[in-house]
């Protein structure tokens, strides 16, 4: 079934949705509505996709089965103001803000409404984005598997209870990061021993990209995935006791307990 999809907002996350969307041949440019308070960065996107384009928020609503909200929590009771009667019966609304919960929107919306909250990453801009997804009680499973199968079209899905929702958003938004500083630590180490640098920035990067890949695929437990890598009394295993050493793993713990304690604020 053909379903125009609407972004309201179009910052960072929402053109890696739509590029992701329009790249992997999930739905046309033709299909795909964006409205946002700025003329500039409208006129910029629909130059890079050949979207529609509208500077109300209404138009998109009245327009799109399916409408992201894509702006700051901050602006959410307004802009739910704006659309709510553009909204039509059986549209799915999905937001993308962290910490503005279901019943929030709900609340603005003052009737019943299909929503899903969706949680997902950067790398959704390469086509390896993973989204955790959490609907209210009015979408049905065949809706669900047809947002599921939006987001898969740039990466990977997992559906969970809205009440894991912020520990997500630690492991699963903020971890690029972690993992870039990982990746410029390592190259780092090489150029120090005088490996160039573009040379180091490849090796980091796609041994972790290999390193994930592989526990996807092969199912296997982490621990067992780096057992096989160290060798008794061998270099990768002095590796390992030395990142024991100096708290690599309880860095990591920290700094996703340091992420969730910004949501109990």
């Amino acid at each position: 079934m053909k379903r125009n999809i609407g972004f309201i907002g179009t910052g960072n996350m929402a053109k890696a949705i739509i590029g992701g969307i329009i790249k992997s041949g999930y739905t046309q440019a033709h299909d795909v509505y964006a409205s946002n308070r700025s003329t500039a960065k409208l006129i910029d996107i629909k130059e890079e996709y050949g979207i529609n384009i509208y500077e109300d928020n209404f138009s998109v609503a009245e327009n799109c089965d399916i409408v992201f909200l894509s702006v700051t929590p901050d602006v959410y009771p307004d802009v739910i103001e704006e659309i709510r009667d553009g909204i039509r019966e059986d549209a799915i609304v999905i937001h993308i803000a962290a910490g503005q919960t279901i019943a929030q929107s709900e609340k603005h919306f003052q009737r019943s409404i299909k929503i899903a909250k969706a949680m997902p990453n950067t790398p959704v801009t390469v086509g390896e984005g993973m989204t955790s997804i959490s609907f209210n009680r009015f979408v049905t499973d065949e809706e669900k598997e047809e947002i599921r199968a939006l987001f898969e079209s740039f990466g990977k899905v997992e559906f969970i209870d809205e009440s894991l929702m912020n520990i997500a958003s630690a492991v699963g938004g903020s971890s690029p990061a972690f993992v870039y500083l990982f990746i410029e630590a390592l190259a780092d180490a090489a150029v120090l021993h005088g490996m160039p640098r573009n040379n180091a920035y490849k090796i980091a990067a796609q041994s972790v990209l290999g390193s994930a890949k592989m526990v996807l695929e092969s199912e296997e437990h982490p621990g067992k995935l780096k057992d096989d890598v160290c060798s008794p009394g061998g270099t990768t295993i002095e590796s390992i006791a030395s990142l024991e050493e100096n708290g690599f793993r309880s860095a990591i713990i920290e700094a996703v307990k340091a992420n969730m304690g910004k949501f109990k604020k």
